[in-house]
């Protein structure tokens, strides 16, 4: 099953449709109070990317089931080159400005900046005249919250990066999904969140 696909509007209605979206697809699905519950967490846990993201552009959020299995589809296409300004992107994943972000979702944020950075960077060499574009087809990176968990085996590196696992251990989004995708390819960033009900 997929929901409909609900255009992203403005911060404050979102934060209220979004997990609503969430709640009602899991009670159409007949999902239990507690499932229920943490569907409309992460919803909530996806929200507090978005303010970040329309930094970037328009977007779009939807859900997708099979049985028990969950996806969170959050999906933004850049504004275009007349709107956008990549080296106020490149600019602001290098100077720092995020290095103060903190927790899963803050790692997250950063991930999309470096990766719209790197796809700015690469676009602006390749063009003539430094005319900007994010639509080629080869333009692909992936970022996943699984791959980043897996980075503190074994349990020496656990010990030297601590406060990184605690912010692991406390992470909502970490604790109730079973990952987080984040890619940009062919110039839109995507979100998905998958989670497995019993």
């Amino acid at each position: 099953m997929r929901s409909n696909i609900y255009a992203l509007d403005r911060y404050e209605a979102d934060c209220l449709e979004i997990p609503e979206m969430a709640e009602k697809a899991a009670r159409y699905n007949g999902l239990d109070e507690n499932s229920t519950l943490r569907l409309r967490l992460l919803a909530e846990e996806l929200v507090g990317l978005m303010p970040h993201l329309y930094i970037y552009g328009k977007g779009s959020f939807w859900i997708e089931s099979e049985q028990k299995s969950y996806e969170l589809h959050l999906q933004v296409t850049p504004f275009d080159k007349d709107e956008f300004d990549p080296d106020e992107v490149i600019a602001v994943s290098k100077s720092g400005k995020n290095a103060a972000a903190k927790g899963i979702i803050g790692k997250i944020s950063i991930a999309i900046d470096n990766m719209i950075s790197d796809l700015s960077e690469k676009n602006i060499e390749q063009t003539y005249g430094g005319a900007w574009s994010m639509g080629l087809d080869d333009e692909q990176s992936i970022w996943s919250l699984s791959g980043y968990k897996n980075g503190f085996e074994p349990d020496e590196v656990r010990n030297n990066y601590r406060t990184e696992w605690d912010e692991l251990e406390k992470s909502i989004i970490a604790i109730l999904s079973d990952d987080v995708i984040v890619g940009v390819k062919r110039g839109r960033i995507s979100i998905i969140i998958k989670k497995q009900f019993d």
